[in-house]
């Protein structure tokens, strides 16, 4: 059962819809086995934001919390695809390694073997110390190339970054 207190801090993702919202709080949920989560908006400084490969925009980067305790944390953001963008989250728990990573939204008719519970597998257990290799140490999909190298691509900076964000004491 989601709680409304959870849905509406929720809603409160700047420029995030509605159905994006449900998703990512229906994988949050399942994933940490919690019944209400509260998402915290983690804010980012200037100062920290301009030492990042990619800055992370208001209201995308969240502590997941359920009775006033820390249970992870959430980063939800958009990759390029052959000719759109689609929509993901990264799922890390307390020590800052990912536990789950789901497409959330995929606009386009070839590549969404991306969503594929199986090949994003690979993505967990990962953490800031980590550099992930399209076709190396990240398996290639056929037909879902540009997607694939996309989605490693933006976790392996998003990895890059929760460096930085760590050792700038974000998380605390």
């Amino acid at each position: 059962m989601i709680s409304v207190l959870s849905t509406i801090v929720l809603y409160t993702i700047n420029g995030v819809t509605n159905s994006l919202q449900k998703k990512v709080l229906k994988e949050i949920t399942k994933t940490f086995d919690l019944k209400n989560p509260i998402l915290e908006a983690i804010g980012i400084s200037q100062e920290i934001n301009d030492q990042l490969n990619k800055p992370i925009s208001d209201q995308r980067l969240f502590k997941i919390k359920e009775n006033n305790e820390i249970k992870g944390f959430a980063y939800i953001d958009k990759a390029l695809s052959k000719t759109d963008e689609f929509d993901y989250v990264i799922l890390l728990n307390k020590n800052l390694i990912i536990v789950k990573t789901k497409v959330l939204i995929y606009r386009e008719d070839y590549g969404g073997e991306i969503g594929s519970n199986r090949w994003l597998k690979q993505f967990i257990g990962k953490n800031k110390e980590d550099k992930l290799i399209y076709n190396t140490n990240i398996m290639a999909i056929s037909g879902a190339t540009i997607s694939a190298q996309s989605i490693t691509k933006a976790i392996n900076v998003f990895l890059q970054d929760l460096n930085i964000l760590y050792t700038n004491t974000v998380f605390q």
